[in-house]
Formats: C-alpha cells, sequence, structure tokens
C-alpha cells in the first residue's frame, strides 16, 4: 500500500498548538491529538474538516477531561491511502480499530456531518465503551429517497461534479463556506486552515469519496440506525445550527423522535456549529458532563 503523509509546515500553531501523535492503523497512519486527563471525549469530524475543528473545545474542556481528535485517513495531518474507497464504512472500521488499539473506555463521543455516521457506527460496534454522545448536525438513515441528497449525488457521480471537486476543491473553497450562516465568522486564516489538507487533485479524492457516499452508502445509514438501541439508552446531547443549508431542521426532529430522553441545544447559526458557536457549545458540553 502506498500513501502520501503531507509536512505540518502549514499547520498554524497559534490556532493548533498541539503535540501531534501517531497511530498505525491496517489501512494507514492515522494522525490524532492526545490533550489532558480524565474522562475521555473523542471527537469525530465530517468534510471537509479535519480535528483542527475541534481545536477550542480540545484547549478549554482539555483541562478537566482527557480529549482525544483523530483526522480521518485522507483528511488532515494523517495518511492520504492511494486506493481506499474512502466510503463511511471505511471510515467507521478505521475508528473502530482506533479505539480498540487506545482501549478507550467510558467514552463521550462527540460527532458532527458525515462524523455521524462514521462515529456512531463505531459506536455501536464498542456499545459497551460508549458512556455519552453528543450530537452535531447529522444524519443517520437512509439517504435515497431525499431530494436533497439525490441533488448532491446526481453532481458528486458526473464529470462536472468531479472537476469541481477535484480540480477546483469546490468542497473547502465553496461548500464549507456556504456552510457558515454568517461568513465573517470564518476568518481566512481559519479557511486557510481547512484548505491546506488539500494542495492538489489526488489528496481531494476523499472529499470526492465522500460526497459520493451521501446517497451511496444510504442502505449502509439504515442499517446501523435499525441498531441504534444499542447508543440510545446512553445519555444524548444534541447541539444544532438551525440554519443549516445542508442538514436541515427535519433531521432535527428525526432525532428528537427517536431520543426521547435527550437533551437539545438549538443555535442561530449554520452547518458548522464548532466555528459559529463556539463558546456557547463547549459550555453546553461541560455542563452535560458535570450534571
Amino acid at each position: 500500500m502506498s500513501t502520501t503523509a503531507f509536512s505540518q509546515s502549514w499547520v498554524d500553531t497559534s490556532l493548533y498548538p498541539f503535540e501531534n501523535k501517531y497511530l498505525r492503523l491496517e489501512a494507514g497512519n492515522v494522525h490524532y491529538v492526545d490533550e489532558g486527563k480524565g474522562d475521555i471525549i473523542l471527537f469525530v469530524h465530517g468534510t471537509p474538516t479535519w480535528s483542527f475543528l475541534y481545536r477550542d473545545f480540545i484547549k478549554e474542556l482539555s483541562k478537566e477531561n482527557r480529549c482525544i481528535a483523530l483526522d480521518h485517513l485522507g483528511f488532515g495531518l494523517s495518511d492520504k491511502p492511494d486506493s481506499a474507497t474512502g466510503t463511511p464504512e471505511w471510515h467507521s472500521d478505521n475508528l473502530s480499530e482506533f479505539i480498540k488499539k487506545l482501549d478507550l473506555q467510558n467514552i463521550t463521543l462527540i460527532v458532527h456531518d458525515f462524523g455521524g455516521p462514521i462515529g456512531l457506527a463505531a459506536g455501536i460496534k464498542n456499545s459497551e465503551r460508549i458512556k455519552r454522545v453528543v450530537l452535531f448536525n447529522s444524519w443517520f438513515w437512509a439517504t435515497d429517497q431525499r431530494k436533497d441528497a439525490e441533488k448532491i449525488n446526481k453532481i458528486a457521480n458526473s464529470w462536472f461534479g468531479k472537476f469541481m471537486y477535484l480540480n477546483m476543491n469546490f468542497s473547502v473553497k465553496v461548500l464549507l463556506k456556504k456552510g457558515f450562516a454568517n461568513k465573517k465568522n470564518l476568518s481566512k486564516e481559519v479557511h486557510q486552515q481547512y484548505i491546506n489538507p488539500f494542495p492538489d487533485k489526488n489528496s481531494r479524492i476523499p472529499l470526492l469519496n465522500l460526497a459520493k457516499a451521501l446517497v451511496g452508502s444510504s442502505d449502509w445509514y439504515q442499517k446501523q440506525w435499525e441498531q441504534l438501541d444499542l447508543l440510545s439508552d446512553k445519555e444524548w446531547l444534541i447541539l444544532w445550527g438551525t440554519e443549516d443549508a445542508f442538514i436541515t431542521m427535519d433531521n432535527l426532529e428525526k432525532w428528537q423522535k427517536r431520543l426521547s430522553n435527550s437533551k437539545t441545544k438549538e443555535f442561530d447559526c449554520g452547518h458548522f456549529v464548532q466555528e459559529e458557536a463556539t463558546e456557547a457549545s463547549i459550555k453546553e458540553i461541560t455542563n452535560f458532563m458535570n450534571k
């Protein structure tokens, strides 16, 4: 297997001041940060982000907890496997291996976007290791009947979509920005930290793979949803951006209906609650863990 590890020289250590650690998985070397001591919080990102998304959460929550945040293979500072399916199923298997190799227990699992299906499916496989779940805007069920998902699926599987994703870095340069309700909340410096992991066409294949998997993995999502009972009795906190252009309010309603004992906090922001409602969502997690 051939992998490419990118230089870390582009990382702004004033924004992301953590020690870089690596764990060898079957599919490649995964980069992660492991800060603080105490109860374990495991942060799982989606696309096109990396563990940088949770930088402020790690800085604050690691004062009283052990905060672990990995970069999925193909993202952030992790290896970029030349040939990998790059599906949520594949990423979830990698995450499950990561959890077992570090022997993580009593985990507060924090997930977002594609990190929802990836993290929750790994959580189902390791349900005895999960104590709590914090859910940011995400989904965990069949997508093939959703018109919004089908629209994205057609683009992702077209020659035009492939060109935009691989040649124009469309996911990071355009879609990420669209995910902010207030574009002023995305500074040039922060945006650059999301752009840098994807400098060329090959490095952007993982982004295209997940875009195709929005509907391509629909059956798998549904199978996981049907096994959610393995996690539904845990403590759940839902932190939701109500102005999300991608994962809309009907998704929140579906979560609330399934997780009747969960607590929900809504924020007047877009898809990236972590960037637009940082302090407020950190406070909610702190209260949730200390109750």
